[in-house]
């Protein structure tokens, strides 16, 4: 007497067979790569403590750790590559410390230097930053390896926090009007439409760092170097500015140089054309011919 199957078996040979590879696939690796790990744990720290510092009203502190969040956020990309430690876990962790460090802390020391007396209006203006910036990171997940490396789409998050850092280190001490605060709208306002706006951007990403240059270059760097060492706070807020406007020269030449050459051209009117007379092959042979005259 046969036995019949339980529903357990049944349940069994009606599901489809999977492979061992795809089992093995859905595992998750884990750990993380340490060293850019430590980078970008470094840069979301330098946002917090601007945070900190800015609701303590400490403006000269608080506005350098966005440029140090800036410079650990270059380098552990560059360091992921050159090691070889690239991961997805890496990508999504880079960009949830950006929008720490270039998001929330900008925005919240803007408002706390100059956007207070405004109100509602001023905190406002700090969210539509700080939203700005998750969105621009969010876009550029997704549209890497699909666009020119040497542009970017909208103004990188880094360089926008930027404005708000360099201004408020260039004058720590702030607005305390109304009337004073209203022109501190543009300073988050502006960066914050050039984040979601698809206006091209240089990219120093393809920057050869290993050809040979010429020594002038050591000159100028150590030029650089110097102001930068004199003047702090003029030469930073110079920097973030112009790569601000750089997207704007940048388009105005290439729309000068596509433009043509408007040259002054003189219709001249054509001859009419006509009918050429009959040659000697031409002529029929049932034509008469004509006797010549005399003179």
């Amino acid at each position: 007497m046969t036995e019949r199957p339980r529903p357990r078996q049944r349940l069994r040979m009606l599901s489809p067979l999977r492979r061992r590879t795809d089992v093995q696939a859905r595992k998750l690796r884990r750990g993380v790569y340490l060293l850019p790990s430590l980078f970008t744990m470094a840069n979301m720290f330098c946002g917090y403590a601007c945070i900190v510092f800015a609701m303590r009203g400490e403006f000269a502190t608080a506005a350098p750790f966005i440029g140090f969040a800036i410079v650990l956020d270059m380098l552990d990309g560059r360091i992921a590559r050159l090691t070889g430690a690239t991961s997805d876990f890496g990508i999504e962790f880079d960009s949830l410390a950006d929008v720490i460090s270039f998001g929330v802390a900008p925005s919240i020391l803007a408002f706390a230097w100059g956007l207070h007396p405004l109100g509602r209006l001023g905190w406002a203006a700090a969210f539509i930053f700080a939203a700005a910036a998750a969105v621009r990171l969010a876009r550029f997940n997704i549209q890497t390896g699909s666009v020119d490396k040497r542009y970017f789409v909208g103004m990188p998050s880094p360089a926008a926090a930027a404005i708000p850092a360099a201004t408020v280190f260039a004058y720590p001490i702030g607005f305390h009007t109304y009337t004073e605060a209203l022109p501190a709208l543009a300073m988050v306002i502006v960066p914050a439409l050039l984040m979601v706006s698809t206006i091209r951007f240089r990219s120093f990403k393809t920057f050869d760092l290993q050809s040979r240059r010429s020594y002038a270059v050591l000159m100028v760097f150590a030029i650089a170097l110097a102001l930068l060492a004199s003047h702090p706070e003029i030469v930073l807020a110079s920097v973030a500015y112009l790569y601000l406007l750089s997207a704007f020269i940048g388009m105005a030449l290439h729309r000068f140089q596509k433009r043509p050459h408007e040259a002054t051209v003189v219709a001249i009117p054509e001859p009419e054309p006509q009918d050429p007379e009959p040659q000697e092959k031409d002529r029929r042979p049932d034509m008469p011919q004509l006797p010549d005259l005399p003179g």
